[in-house]
């Protein structure tokens, strides 16, 4: 684990998780206890137990939105799982960052657009974006520190037959230069919301605008709100097997520390399902 990687964890475990009373706490064991045995019928419970409920794997997941699982029972569950509003709104998320991209490739005409993200798991929504335009138009690279996510890209991007998606172990909070050049769009989707240490958002927001090539912009996402928090941190875990915990920010807060990164140009926009803000971080117009 690099040391950009033990802080941000540390980072994310700043705020313990109380200790709830007594009848609350029975009813998260109550639930932990059946998602682990009725649950597992469920392909996507298996799959977030497996990788984490957090994971690029489980977004991916996610995306393709068609339930699985063992018998009858598991397929309903599975579909019941995918339908909650918190993946809901992933989906409409990567909707949106996708029109987002669409928007970046058609604002630089005639030359390939670069883009890098830099905890994309197996970036299906990415390779959307790859398939659509080609290589004479877009080159994407994918990067994460979890392997499993990078392998599933890679073997989705070759079955795809793409070959402007490239993946490659990095940490996103100790971002390398990419070895193809500076990249036009960085994306930061689903990573800042897993830290509570708001510090950690601020410095990496700096770090990544070094990166850009001139004219580039850093396309992040904040998670306003979530109706379902608290049982998501006593019941699901995370991919280091931790309660997965999540911070909700107004999105003004992320503008703010955007331009305090050196970003003049910032505008969000918010996906249909109401939890997740996209912004859109530039140089000054």
């Amino acid at each position: 684990m690099s040391v950009a990687r033990r802080t941000v964890t540390l980072a994310r475990m700043t705020t313990p998780l109380p200790s709830p009373p007594f009848p609350r706490s029975l009813k998260w064991a109550v639930l932990r206890g059946l998602l682990r045995t009725v649950g597992r019928t469920s392909h996507g419970i298996r799959v977030g137990f497996r990788h984490g409920f957090d994971s690029g794997t489980m977004l991916d997941y996610v995306y393709v939105n068609r339930a699985r699982g063992a018998f009858g029972v598991g397929r309903l569950v599975d579909r019941v799982y995918l339908n909650a509003v918190g993946w809901r709104a992933v989906r409409a998320r990567a909707r949106l960052l996708q029109r987002v991209l669409r928007d970046q490739v058609a604002a630089r005409p005639g030359r390939p657009v670069r883009v890098l993200d830099v905890a994309a798991g197996p970036g299906r929504y990415l390779q959307d974006v790859a398939a659509a335009y080609g290589p004479e138009r877009v080159r994407v690279v994918c990067r994460d520190l979890a392997a499993a996510g990078l392998r599933q890209g890679e073997a989705l991007a070759r079955a795809r037959g793409l070959t402007n998606v490239s993946y490659e172990t990095g940490d996103a909070f100790d971002p390398e230069p990419p070895a193809a050049g500076a990249p036009d769009v960085i994306v930061v989707s689903g990573l800042y919301e897993l830290l509570l240490d708001d510090d950690a958002v601020r410095t990496s927001l700096k770090r990544l605008r070094g990166l850009l090539a001139p004219g580039g912009v850093l396309v992040c996402t904040t998670q306003t709100r979530h109706p379902q928090l608290e049982l998501i941190a006593n019941v699901l875990p995370d991919r280091e097997g931790r309660p997965w915990v999540m911070k909700c920010r107004n999105v003004a807060l992320t503008e703010g520390w955007a331009r305090e990164a050196g970003f003049g140009n910032v505008r969000s926009r918010h996906e249909e399902v109401g939890l997740f803000a996209v912004t859109v971080c530039g140089e000054a117009g």
